[in-house]
């Protein structure tokens, strides 16, 4: 084929498409009533089925583009589902505070906290029993060994 053979093809075409172009644009989404032919005579969900048979006709854009989304990494979405440390906010205040409470309003505190139950009161503190000490030092009973006995008793053994 030649070019100029192509060339008049085209010419000839351009015209059946120019003219189909422009039904379209004429052609958009069709009224409820030319719709209503195409849908089921069950009673159920005619609405419904109206609007689906109008949304799929006619020459609308396809709503699932992607021209507008965020493209996010995976590292983003994990930090950004982390939870947040509060731990350097939580310093700050426990050192920023400085009250302290007293000895004697803590104690009035816990008593007043505690409970009518014996597992709220603690253990009473055991007194440790002091060793009997002597009146006397380790020299002056070998000293009245001596005078009393004569001998110590404990060389004798």
């Amino acid at each position: 084929m030649s070019a100029s053979l192509v060339r008049r093809g085209l010419e000839l075409l351009n015209d059946d498409i120019k003219v189909s172009s422009r039904v379209k644009k004429k052609q958009q989404t069709p009224s409820s009533a030319t719709v209503m032919d195409l849908v089921s005579t069950k009673r159920q969900g005619v609405t419904k089925q109206v609007k689906r048979l109008q949304g799929r006709l006619g020459p609308r854009k396809s709503k699932a583009t992607v021209k507008d989304k965020r493209i996010r990494s995976a590292v983003e979405d994990f930090r950004k589902n982390q939870p947040k440390s509060q731990l350097n906010a939580n310093l700050k205040y426990f050192l920023e505070t400085t009250g302290k409470v007293e000895a004697f309003d803590a104690k009035k505190i816990l008593k007043h906290s505690r409970g009518r139950q014996s597992r709220n009161h603690p253990d009473k503190p055991v007194e440790k029993s002091k060793e009997a000490q002597s009146l006397f030092t380790e020299e002056e009973f070998q000293q009245f060994q001596r005078e009393y006995f004569g001998r110590t008793v404990e060389g004798k053994k």
